[in-house]
């Protein structure tokens, strides 16, 4: 499991990383808004240990930040502030679990298990990045929570990027999983195709969704 600990307290930083170390987790201990925010950018995270009291800002404004921004990893709220409407507040915001200051360890672990248990399940059924959004079980799309209507190839060619984000796949890749063959790899058809999904996802002017590698394939930004 990889962790990502947000936590500026030098101690409990130190007894947390140790602590989920022992227990064969790959940790990241991060101390101030700016660096999680880097983490994050740079690496996805099975779940996230988040303070609220940091240096640099208040834990609550960098969640609603990730959350505005797409990012879906679960994450377990660490704070001492522990009255009811500090934990709601927190799990509006986009929390996906809270637990007061000072707590057990051993309890820790057991939410951190349990909360990637769910977000498992959720990751075999929905696929989610930025605004769009893919039912793996009914095979529907959305886009800013609006129905998207795509032709059984162009689904499976956004499936393919929505299990990819942020990874340059190569044309042939690409055409071996959608077509099983490698024919059409120097054809335009998949070019067609990119065109077509660009046409009804990207919406935004200024924000495209994906991205031409040239001379290699695509990228989903």
């Amino acid at each position: 499991m990889k962790v990502l600990i947000v936590e500026d307290q030098l101690r409990l930083g130190q007894f947390l990383e140790q602590g989920l170390k022992e227990c064969s987790h790959t940790v990241r201990w991060v101390r101030s808004c700016a660096d999680a925010r880097d983490a994050l950018a740079d690496s996805p995270y099975d779940v996230i240990l988040l303070d609220l009291g940091l240096p640099d800002g208040d834990g609550i404004d960098l969640l609603r930040q990730w959350r505005s921004a797409g990012f879906n990893e679960p994450v377990l709220i660490l704070s001492a502030r522990d009255t009811v409407a500090d934990r709601i507040k927190g799990l509006d915001v986009g929390a996906d679990d809270y637990l007061p200051k000072p707590f057990s360890f051993e309890e820790l672990l057991a939410r951190v298990r349990s909360l990637v248990r769910r977000q498992s399940v959720v990751k075999q059924v929905v696929l989610e990045h930025r605004e769009i959004r893919v039912d793996l079980i009914s095979h529907t799309v959305q886009l800013n929570g609006a129905p998207i209507d795509l032709t059984s190839r162009e689904y499976a060619l956004l499936e393919i990027f929505m299990q990819n984000p942020g990874r340059i796949l190569t044309r042939t890749l690409i055409s071996e999983k959608i077509w099983a063959s490698h024919y059409d790899v120097d054809t335009n058809l998949l070019d067609v195709y990119m065109s077509r999904l660009r046409a009804k996802l990207e919406t935004v002017p200024g924000k495209p969704l994906f991205k031409t590698v040239r001379g290699v394939g695509y990228q989903l930004l």
